[in-house]
Parts: C-alpha cells; structure tokens; sequence
C-alpha cells in the first residue's frame, strides 16, 4: 500500500518558522536606539538655540530697518518717546503684515526702547528665551540685530 504524505503539523510549522522577536533582541534594540539619542539629542538641541539665536537677530535688526522707514516717511528726526511697534501695522500699506512679525523666536514681545542705550535714537531688543533682561547664551539679549555686551 501506497502511504500518503502527511504535512506536518501547524505547530511544527510555527516553531520552525518564529515571527516575533525575542525578548532580548527588543532589550539590545531598545538600548541602541536610547545610547543614539543620549548622543544626539544635546546636539540637535544646541543647534535649534543657534538657530533662534540668528532668527531673532536677522528679525531685529529688519524690524529696526522698518521702524526707521517709518520714521523717514513720516518726517520724524527722532523717534517719539510713545511709538510703539504696533503703529508698523497701520494704515493702509503696512510696514508689516501680521502681528506675527513683533513676536521674536521664542514667542516674547520684541521691545523697543526709546532713547537707546546702544543707539541714541532708540534700541529694539529681544530678551532672548527667557524673556528678561539679562542672561547668557540662549537668554542673551540681541538689541538691533547684535548680542548685547
């Protein structure tokens, strides 16, 4: 008699063939990828403050631009000791287009002070990422687009 072949079993199939993973291979996986981001991440962090860092100065010191275009346009030699920044938003060609443009990278007000301790006509100013005077690196001002010293 001729005997037919058996197929193995299901469970024979599911052992010599595993789909998942080992519990020590998700321990080695996982330790990897926490040993990577314990590198990575203080580096990644320190180059998002450099680039809020540059972000307010560039914006500072466009901002200082638009706040002396105002000025000449509307025949001022001095700024007025009560201007404030909002005025750039007025009227009906606009120095700037949104109230977005006041907000430096860090969601704080710039701020403009009038007369200047940097320049005589008026300084505008970042307090950096801490939101007051004073600091060092990422909590350092910028007044009209430099570090301040």
């Amino acid at each position: 008699m001729n005997k037919v072949p058996t197929l193995p079993s299901p469970r024979r199939i599911r052992r010599a063939n595993p789909r998942a993973f080992s519990l020590i291979e998700v321990i080695v996986a996982v330790t990897i990828v926490a040993i990577m981001a314990a590198i990575f991440v203080p580096r990644f962090g320190k180059f998002i403050g450099q680039a809020n860092d540059q972000r307010a100065r560039t914006e500072a010191a466009a901002l200082a631009q638009q706040v002396r275009l105002y000025m000449t346009e509307a025949g001022l030699s001095r700024c007025p000791s009560d201007f404030e920044l909002e005025v750039l938003m007025e009227g009906d060609d606009p120095y700037l287009d949104n109230a977005k443009a006041l907000l430096d990278p860090w969601g704080n007000a710039y701020v403009i002070i009038i007369p200047g301790e940097v320049n005589r006509d008026f300084d505008l100013m970042s307090y950096g990422a801490d939101g007051q005077p004073g600091g060092e690196g990422d909590d350092s001002d910028i007044v009209n687009g430099q570090e301040r010293e």
